[in-house]
């Protein structure tokens, strides 16, 4: 670290990378193919899902998916920073966005930020059985099916739409676990596959789902 830029120098504060891990660009797409930043690290935010924008600091709706770096639990923090070394452990394979960014001058940060984001198409549309799961996953869990689901539960048909929303739920939940165990994917990758479950992703709609006598229920938060 300690970039120097237009003659001022990264003080090391660590700020930006307790704001959470950057998101992938196509110029980064040879770091994780060739396995430089493995994909184990990785999430996927998919279209519609809330999320916290690095540049203005506020919660945003994706108007498209894109891939980051996780964060160290229970914080945002991008899970290659060292806190205490004041250090980044991937920086001289570190992502695009890290490259472009100085905070005293977000000019070139800002230029790129939305642009050339990369998807998990880019990188598995060739393994054709994964990627045929993961557009079946898409196809039956998105965020817009799941928007209307909950919407319904305050309309006229309730107990409709709790049905709907736990139908989604549990094929997301069960999806990942088939292909834990039966396709050997470790547990870790599911965040990066099928982006982050709805168990964790339902509170952005005030619901959490919770386990009853060894049954899921919808409870409000």
């Amino acid at each position: 670290m300690g970039v120097q830029k237009n003659g001022q120098a990264c003080r090391r504060c660590g700020t930006c990378c307790e704001k959470g891990g950057p998101a992938f660009h196509r110029e980064d797409k040879a770091l994780i193919e060739e396995g430089v930043i493995r994909t184990r690290y990785l999430f996927t935010i998919r279209k519609g899902e809330k999320v916290r924008d690095s540049l203005t600091n506020t919660l945003i709706t994706a108007n498209a998916e894109f891939i980051k770096i996780k964060g160290r639990p229970p914080a945002w923090t991008c899970c290659f920073y060292d806190a205490f070394e004041k250090s980044c452990d991937v920086y001289e394979n570190r992502p695009l966005e890290c490259r472009s960014l100085t905070c005293w001058d977000t000019t070139e940060i800002r230029r790129i930020y939305d642009r050339n984001r990369l998807t998990r198409k880019d990188l598995l549309q060739n393994i054709q059985g994964l990627w045929s799961l993961i557009a079946d996953h898409e196809q039956r869990c998105s965020y817009a099916k799941m928007s209307r689901a909950v919407a319904g539960l305050q309309g006229s048909s309730p107990k409709s739409a709790v049905k709907a929303v736990m139908k989604m739920v549990r094929y997301d939940m069960e999806l990942r676990d088939l292909v834990v165990q039966k396709g050997g994917v470790a547990s870790d990758m599911t965040d990066f596959l099928f982006g982050r479950p709805f168990t964790a992703t339902l509170a952005m709609y005030g619901y959490t789902v919770k386990t009853v006598n060894g049954k899921y229920s919808l409870v409000r938060v």
